[in-house]
């Protein structure tokens, strides 16, 4: 778009800041934000909810009424303008008289993707595109993957010392990082709509992959375990709190019945990964699985194994480093397994975005930098 006002930039950066309230909550819908600004002033704001609806421009146009008539929609991402389970925001924002739309980025969805933005033209509605196109984007990147690449947005979190060890040779872990930068790693869950575990990690911490924050209990994302072999036991949290927390067990094809059944009569989930002769592959199986559930942003903590598997698929595109002020020596477990890297050019290579102090801890944000 033209060169965007002072005015503009702060009731698009408004939006935003709103649609950032529905991640981990509206899978398989984007998170939108939107504002209705008359005369200057906000007549109407809202996101999207959960489970993906109601739209963020219905909500908005609910609360500004017939304020909205002439008035400025800001939206974090193109309206919708097809009938699906809800009719067309492009209808909404017509029948409410808005005059015009400003739009962060076109959305990706081919039954949307400029359609759109061509409805609301032709209903004469003055519409600028391209206003904080690149945050809107990144906000959701994991929607953008899930249409563009079949896959969710992943995010690595680690939590080790200074030289990248997870834990003591005796396996001791608790507590690494101190309790700020653990209330932020549920925090961080929250945010996102699955949190996946490798099994020699499901075994070792026996975690309960929630979000134990209190007024986030209701934000505790899909519990997804790998566990090939089915090592993880029955009486294990990921299978007893099945039917309260939903659980999914991704395993390899072959195993009978009488195997699966304990864990089916638990609650869990089973998916028999396809067999294939290179097991390399299981990382992006996993992912187009999880895409075609409709999740776009998937929360990976461990363990090394695991972490180093999706590493190596070049399927990590963010990392978030908790990283403790100790040093604990070759003799601890490290937080990756082998690359088995031949040169330095072969390593994967991460932004670092962030850095924040939680308590004695630092957590380090990092995006993965474009081939």
């Amino acid at each position: 778009m033209a060169k965007a006002s002072s005015e503009d930039r702060l009731w698009m950066a408004s939006a935003l800041a709103l649609a950032r309230r529905g991640l981990g909550r509206v899978a398989p819908n984007p998170t939108v934000g939107c504002i209705i600004v008359a005369e200057g002033r906000a007549v109407g704001r809202g996101w999207t909810q959960p489970g993906g609806r109601p739209h963020a421009e219905t909500e908005a146009l609910h609360r500004a009424g017939e304020a909205a008539r002439g008035a400025t929609a800001y939206i974090s991402l193109e309206p919708c303008s097809h009938h699906g389970k809800t009719p067309p925001c492009t209808d909404a924002l017509t029948a409410a008289g808005v005059a015009r739309c400003v739009i962060s980025c076109e959305d990706p969805d081919p039954r949307v993707s400029g359609r759109g933005i061509a409805a609301l033209r032709a209903a004469g509605i003055e519409v600028e595109i391209g206003l904080f196109a690149e945050e809107a984007q990144e906000l959701n990147r994991g929607f953008f993957l899930n249409k563009l690449a079949s896959r969710p947005l992943l995010t690595l979190k680690l939590a080790t010392s200074l030289d990248g060890r997870i834990a003591l040779a005796s396996g001791e872990s608790k507590w690494i990082t101190g309790e700020a930068a653990r209330a932020r790693a549920h925090l961080l869950r929250a945010g996102h709509d699955a949190i996946l575990v490798g099994a020699g990690t499901a075994l070792a911490d026996d975690p309960r992959l929630d979000a134990r924050l209190p007024g986030l209990e209701d934000r505790s994302p899909l519990r997804v375990v790998l566990d090939r072999r089915l090592r993880l036991p029955h009486g294990h949290d990921l299978v007893s709190r099945a039917r309260d927390r939903a659980t999914l067990l991704f395993t390899a094809p072959g195993h009978s019945d009488e195997e699966l059944a304990p864990y089916r009569d638990g609650g869990v989930e089973v998916v028999e990964a396809a067999s294939t002769t290179d097991e390399s592959d299981f990382p992006e199986t996993v992912l187009q699985h999880l895409a075609q559930r409709g999740l776009t942003r998937v929360l990976l903590e461990g363990g090394a194994q695991t972490a180093t598997a999706f590493l190596q698929a070049g399927l990590v595109d963010r990392l978030e480093w908790f990283r403790a002020p100790m040093v604990i020596g070759a003799d601890g477990l490290s937080g990756m397994a082998a690359l088995h890297l031949e040169s330095l050019l072969q390593a994967p290579i991460f932004q670092r975005e962030d850095l924040e102090q939680l308590g004695a801890d630092l957590l380090e944000r990092y995006r993965r930098e474009a081939a």
